[in-house]
């Protein structure tokens, strides 16, 4: 079990290391532009190489949690936050200004999926008292606020409001949505190397 998890550790490491290049070569402002037009700048490729490393984590250590004998819904909501991580990658946003195509639905829906698995999968395992559980439900609870933010604007598009991109800085608060999940990720990571020695029971949900 602790090779999977330091593989997955591995992985997610790799991926956020290729992030971090892709928006150092991109040079877009990280506040208003969301990490999906990442794509189309210079060294896009990076973007999905980097989701799909995130999904490997997540699968890796998805697979730790089920050989620990953890709750089953954990272990499914790590698999769906790395599937909907790969179809982001997977299948880009449309260009800015480009009518929605398959592509970009399933792009935005796979993100929504994505951004809403992880907190509930973390607030599962804080739930049981795990270690590091006050840091995770704080971390999801962020992620939930950010989340909050990130929907806003889109609804009220919906109803024909006009939002000026300044209101709500759209790239911020997805990134903050993206961060505190690969938090959650980790801690879940990290509480599994910290109790493996405790049996199977240390991670099961009363």
């Amino acid at each position: 079990m602790k090779a999977l998890l330091v593989s997955g550790f591995a992985a997610i490491g790799t991926g956020t290391g290729a992030m971090l290049t892709l928006h150092a070569e991109a040079g877009l402002d990280p506040f208003h532009s969301v990490i999906s037009e990442y794509a189309w700048a210079s060294g896009g490729w990076l973007l999905p190489a980097s989701l799909t490393l995130f999904a490997a984590g997540s699968a890796l250590i998805a697979e730790a949690l089920r050989r620990s004998g953890a709750d089953r819904r954990v272990v499914w909501l790590l698999v769906a936050w790395g599937a909907c991580m790969f179809l982001i990658g997977a299948f880009p946003t449309d260009r800015p200004g480009v009518p929605l195509s398959l592509s970009g639905g399933i792009h935005r829906y796979a993100a929504l999926g994505a951004f809403l698995a992880m907190p509930v999968a973390g607030m599962l395992l804080a739930k049981a008292r795990i270690r590091y559980a006050p840091a995770m439900k704080w971390l999801c609870g962020i992620a939930m606020g950010a989340l909050l933010l990130v929907v806003v604007p889109y609804v009220v598009r919906m109803f024909g409001i006009p939002l000026a991109n300044d209101d709500i800085p759209a790239g911020l608060t997805q990134r903050v949505v993206v961060v505190t999940e690969l938090g959650v990720l980790a801690l879940i990571g990290l509480s599994m190397l910290a109790h493996r020695s405790r049996g199977r029971r240390a991670l099961s949900l009363s």
